[in-house]
């Protein structure tokens, strides 16, 4: 994927996300354009794909677009798990959706399962490598679990992106 850089110096496309309970996406760069969709779910990952002074134009999960200010996103990495392999780029017929994705203890389909997480789960990411990322998921308001998941089962990381933190 080729890559260019912003006005504001940061890569083209990246992903973000939002950092607040409510976001307005707006159908041009600024608060007098209509607002086209309003976000109720914080860490929800985004896509930028362009930028104009403050605003951002962004790709949602779902393949909407609209503008955001800056302010309301943050560079935290958060993916979301999909029901579909994301390394062809394409979702496949409906009938192969997966309502489960695996989460393992180690970066190996031999390692054990310790987890089911949903499709439209968010998990924050903690690192990507060798086609696998480390994942941080709640399961509840006051637990966590750590595990791997392939990269291709995920909506937030590039493949063969590289994120280390």
């Amino acid at each position: 994927m080729a890559q260019t850089v912003g006005a504001s110096g940061l890569p083209l496309p990246r992903f973000v996300s939002l950092k607040s309970k409510r976001v307005n996406m707006r159908i041009g760069p600024g608060r007098d354009y209509q607002v086209r969709w309003l976000y109720i779910r914080k860490n929800l990952p985004m896509e930028i794909i362009q930028e104009f002074g403050n605003w951002r134009k962004v790709r949602d999960p779902n393949g909407v677009e609209g503008w955001i200010l800056h302010s309301l996103l943050s560079g935290a990495r958060v993916a979301i798990i999909t029901p579909w392999d994301m390394s062809n780029n394409e979702k496949p017929e409906r009938k192969s959706l997966l309502p489960t994705i695996n989460m393992y203890g180690s970066n190996s389909k031999n390692a054990g399962i310790i987890a089911h997480l949903e499709a439209g789960s968010l998990a924050k990411i903690k690192y990507c490598q060798d086609d696998w990322c480390r994942l941080l998921v709640a399961i509840d308001k006051n637990e966590q679990i750590s595990g791997y998941v392939p990269q291709a089962m995920l909506w937030g990381v590039y493949p063969d992106e590289k994120i280390t933190n």
